[in-house]
């Protein structure tokens, strides 16, 4: 790289201390420009979104990531994976919450170290989930996760690490709610309400002409109206954990105002339309439903995007295979998966923006950096028995049970904590 030094200076006259000067300026510049939002793991970012690009801007989505334990702070999102001997703590024989996709060791997955870690903050300690503290923390409230089965996967999670203080014949209520696919579970001695709201897309949508087989797996989305299978029943919930992504990847109509103006995957005769741009309609559409409800005062955590781990193919061939976490410098976010993380990081934003004008509250459940990290959590081929007729053979996308997504609660159980809700018992 040349650098001008006009015409009359010679370089054998410069002293070296200008020369590390000169290098320093231009290794700062290039660190400035390819990672912008500096505060943030930079082996976590591979680009970044156009319009979400400055440290302050960023570090205002991820501000509410600090946690607060024994009077110190830090980003709990930010951190490795360290091994954990004690762990797992419920198996699938002492939690029947488990679906048989997610029941690895059920279906013979051969090795179990994959349990055997813990999520370890750079600066403090994230404290293994504790289920008698939780129900302290949520004792008379409820608590909606709105997504796909990836948010189920986590309720099922909650339900099985609760099951050490309260077991599960004794502690819930199965329900199907008017509107929508549901499931609810009432732990009556804490009087805590737990729901899963079944959504593909967050937004209305509904499969293309079923009669028609030329549009097999076509979904049609309209991006601008309510889902309202969940949108008219979180009225009186005090949490909902709100998550998507994974389905955006189908063949997909786009609707606004009732009129198609677009798809992903489908018809040479429409518009073509990336993913990326349902993805940010459907967020966008999903946050102002939660901005126009009148009576809901309930606090609204968006879980950002759990990556896939696929190799070598995907759904139709792909695998994941690994055995262990990743290191920091083994992985980093990238192309699509980064594309999709950073749209909800702008879009959440926004929301925020607007929520605050109502007293409203929302909050980052940032598990994308600690899921990247875990290629080996997945299930593979153990969530089924050999030779099963199943609509994939192998699955990089949901996360074995016990196993890594078991730090999602761990996460948000230090995040209730944040948000003042403390257990009556200081010693839980």
């Amino acid at each position: 790289m040349e650098i001008p030094y006009g015409k009359n200076h010679t370089l054998q006259n410069t002293p070296k201390i200008v020369f590390q000067i000169i290098g320093t300026l231009i290794l700062l510049t290039t660190i400035l420009q390819y990672y912008p939002l500096i505060g943030y793991p930079s082996f976590l970012l591979f680009k970044t979104s156009s319009s979400l690009t400055s440290s302050h801007d960023f570090h205002e989505v991820r501000k509410h990531s600090l946690s607060v334990s024994s009077g110190e702070k830090c980003d709990i999102f930010k951190g490795e994976w360290v091994r954990n001997p004690d762990a797992p703590y419920y198996t699938n024989t002492t939690c029947w919450a488990i679906h048989d996709y997610q029941n690895c060791m059920k279906y013979g997955r051969p090795d179990s170290e994959f349990m055997k870690w813990k999520w370890q903050p750079d600066s403090c300690d994230l404290p293994i989930f504790n289920p008698a503290q939780f129900l302290e923390v949520v004792r008379g409230k409820s608590l909606a996760f709105v997504g796909d089965s990836v948010g189920r996967n986590q309720m099922q999670s909650l339900i099985c690490l609760l099951s050490r203080v309260v077991y599960p014949d004794n502690a819930y209520k199965v329900e199907r709610l008017q509107g929508g696919t549901s499931t609810r579970w009432h732990y009556e001695k804490y009087n805590f309400t737990v729901v899963n709201f079944w959504t593909t897309h967050l937004v209305k949508a509904k499969e293309a002409d079923p009669n028609d087989l030329t549009l097999t797996g076509l979904v049609n989305l309209y991006l601008d109206e309510f889902d309202e299978s969940w949108t008219t029943q979180i009225n009186e919930f005090d949490y909902v954990i709100i998550s998507g992504g994974h389905w955006f990847f189908r063949p997909e109509m786009y609707y606004e105002n009732n009129l198609l103006v677009g798809c992903h995957y489908c018809k040479e005769n429409v518009t073509h339309l990336d993913m990326y741009y349902g993805y940010r309609k459907a967020f966008r559409t999903a946050f102002k439903a939660i901005n126009s409800l009148e009576n809901y005062r309930g606090i609204t955590f968006l879980r950002t995007f759990s990556p896939s781990h696929f190799e070598n193919g995907n759904w139709n061939g792909g695998d994941c295979v690994r055995k262990k976490p990743f290191a920091r410098n083994e992985t980093h976010l990238e192309n699509i998966h980064l594309e999709l993380y950073m749209t909800q990081l702008e879009e959440f934003k926004t929301a925020e923006k607007e929520g605050i004008k109502r007293g409203l509250k929302f909050r980052l459940l940032d598990t994308t950096q600690a899921m990247l990290m875990r290629p080996d959590g997945h299930p593979s081929r153990y969530g089924h028995l050999p030779g099963a007729k199943v609509d994939f053979n192998n699955d990089c996308v949901h996360w074995c049970l016990p196993g890594p997504i078991d730090t999602w609660n761990d996460f948000l159980l230090q995040m209730l904590k944040m948000e003042g809700g403390k257990s009556r018992d200081s010693q839980v």
